[in-house]
């Protein structure tokens, strides 16, 4: 679109923290999968809504993976930031990390490529938005997402 600002995968980085506390966790003192999504869910929509400057909408969650279990009272650590941009939509890269504050030790602990599609005023999808991706890890992430998106339609036209 004319006059439209492009922007970085860095531009809409975000990065959020949470103790887990009982209550977000099971009987064996570990963290609820559907709790930690939540968070990686708004933490995601969060970088999606810095990039578009638009509300958006969750459309799809993929490769969803646990890594590490969670514990209570270790420190969850999302951290956020659009990897892809169609037209409407938006894959963004959701990376959680457990950091136990008791080590002072981090590691991934779950990863997931979220899809958020931008809305206008009337809660119709309009345009994100231009990415353009400037390190080589950002160009590698770029390009990634870009055959996971392909790969995801191809697959939806089959179902």
């Amino acid at each position: 679109m004319a006059g439209e600002k492009s922007k970085t995968p860095a531009d809409s980085s975000v990065e959020s923290r949470y103790l887990v506390m009982p209550h977000h966790a099971n009987q064996y003192g570990t963290a609820f999968g559907g709790a930690i999504v939540a968070w990686m869910d708004m933490v995601g929509s969060m970088a999606a809504q810095k990039h578009c400057g638009k509300e958006v909408v969750t459309a799809a969650i993929d490769s969803l993976s646990f890594d590490e279990p969670i514990y209570i009272g270790d420190h969850v650590v999302i951290k956020a930031a659009v990897n892809y941009v169609g037209r409407t939509s938006m894959e963004v890269g959701v990376h959680v990390y457990r950091h136990s504050p008791t080590e002072d030790k981090e590691v991934q602990a779950m990863t997931a490529f979220i899809t958020f599609v931008a809305l206008d005023k009337n809660k119709k999808p309009t345009p994100a938005g231009r990415l353009v991706p400037k390190t080589a890890d950002e160009k590698q992430q770029y390009e990634f997402a870009k055959l996971h998106v392909q790969a995801r339609k191809k697959l939806m036209k089959k179902s």
